[in-house]
C-alpha cells in the first residue's frame, strides 16, 4: 500500500522515525511503500491533504486548527521540542525597558507575528515591565536564526526558534541568549509535529496507516535507544556530511521522540483555547472533537 507524507518544512532530524522505517526496510516488510515528501511551502500538505494528493501530513499542532478543514484528523503527535523566541543576551536590557526591538523570522504573517509578540509581551508580564506593539518589528529572512544575527547586528532576537535545533547551535557556538520559551512565558507550548491525515484517507487507507503508526512507534524506540546508529540513518538518508553541530542535534533530538503515538483530544485543548483567545481560531465544540475522533 502507498502512503505519500508531505513535511511540514525541509527533510531534518524531527523526521528520523520515518527515516528510519524507510532505511531499515520495516515500512517496505509490511507492504508498506512509504513516500516522504518536502513541500515547497509550509502549509502545502493541508491542501494536498484535502484534495487526497497525499495521505499523511506532518505539521505543528497549531495549524491543524488553523487549517481546520471538515474531516481533518489528527493521528497523534510524535515529536515535541521546546520553542519559542531567542533575544541575545545583550539585548535583554533593550527589551525590559521597551526599546525598539528587531525580531528575523522565517515566516512573517499576522498569525505568526502576533503569537510571536504574546509570547514576549506574556514573558514581560511576568517579569513586571510592559511590551507595546509597537516597538517589536518581525522581519522576514529563513531558518538561519543565529546565522542572520551574527551578520546583522540590527536584528535582536529571533522568533519560531526550537530548542533542539538553535538552543544547540547556540551552545556550541557560544552564542549569549535568552531563549523565551513555555518555562519563561506563561503560554501552552506548540513546538510539536503531529501526524494529520483525513476522515476519506482513512477510510480507505485505514488498516495500512495503523500499520505505519504501529512500525513509526517501533522506529521512535530504535533511534531512542541508538545513537549512532541514528546519525548514521540520518545522514545516509539526507546525503549530508557529518558535522559536529548536526551530530549534536540529533542526540538532543531523540530524546523528544513519542513512542506510543494516538489521538489525544486533551494534549492540545490548552494551546487551542490560546489561539482562540488571541482570535486566530474559531471551532465549535463539536468540530474540536471531531479532530480526535478515529474510527477503528
Amino acid at each position: 500500500m502507498k502512503i505519500r507524507i508531505a513535511l511540514e518544512w525541509f527533510l531534518n532530524p524531527d523526521h528520523l522515525p520515518m527515516i528510519a522505517g524507510v532505511v531499515t526496510g520495516k515500512y517496505k516488510d509490511a507492504g508498506l511503500d512509504v513516500e516522504i515528501i518536502e513541500p515547497k511551502e509550509h502549509y502545502d500538505g493541508f491542501a494536498l491533504l484535502k484534495s487526497g494528493d497525499i495521505d499523511i501530513h506532518v505539521n505543528e499542532p497549531l495549524h491543524l486548527f488553523e487549517h481546520y478543514f471538515e474531516g481533518i484528523k489528527s493521528l497523534g503527535c510524535f515529536f515535541e521540542t521546546r520553542g519559542g523566541v531567542m533575544i541575545r543576551a545583550d539585548r535583554v536590557a533593550k527589551l525590559r525597558v521597551n526599546g525598539k526591538i528587531k525580531i528575523t523570522t522565517p515566516a512573517s504573517n499576522a498569525t505568526t507575528n502576533r503569537i510571536g509578540f504574546e509570547i514576549l509581551k506574556r514573558y514581560a508580564e511576568k517579569n513586571g515591565f510592559i511590551l507595546t506593539r509597537e516597538n517589536v518589528e518581525f522581519v522576514e529572512t529563513d531558518f538561519w536564526h543565529i546565522n542572520n544575527m551574527q551578520k546583522d547586528e540590527t536584528l535582536d532576537g529571533a522568533w519560531l526558534c526550537f530548542y533542539n535545533f538553535e538552543g544547540i547551535e547556540a551552545q556550541l557556538q557560544g552564542f549569549e541568549n535568552l531563549f523565551i520559551d513555555q518555562f519563561e512565558s506563561p503560554y501552552p507550548n506548540f513546538s510539536a509535529l503531529e501526524f494529520i491525515s483525513s476522515e476519506t484517507i482513512l477510510q480507505e487507507k485505514g488498516e495500512g496507516i495503523c500499520k505505519f503508526l504501529e512500525i513509526t512507534n517501533e522506529m521512535a524506540k530504535l533511534c531512542k535507544a541508538n545513537l549512532i546508529e541514528s546519525q548514521s540513518i540520518f545522514y545516509d538518508y539526507a546525503k549530508e556530511e557529518k558535522t559536529p553541530l548536526m551530530d549534536k542535534i540529533i542526540e538532543d533530538t531523540l530524546h523528544r521522540f513519542e513512542s506510543d503515538i494516538k489521538a489525544d483530544k486533551e494534549r492540545w485543548l490548552e494551546l487551542y483555547k490560546f489561539l482562540e483567545e488571541l482570535q486566530l481560531v474559531k471551532l465549535s465544540d463539536t468540530q474540536y472533537a471531531k479532530i480526535w475522533e478515529i474510527k477503528q
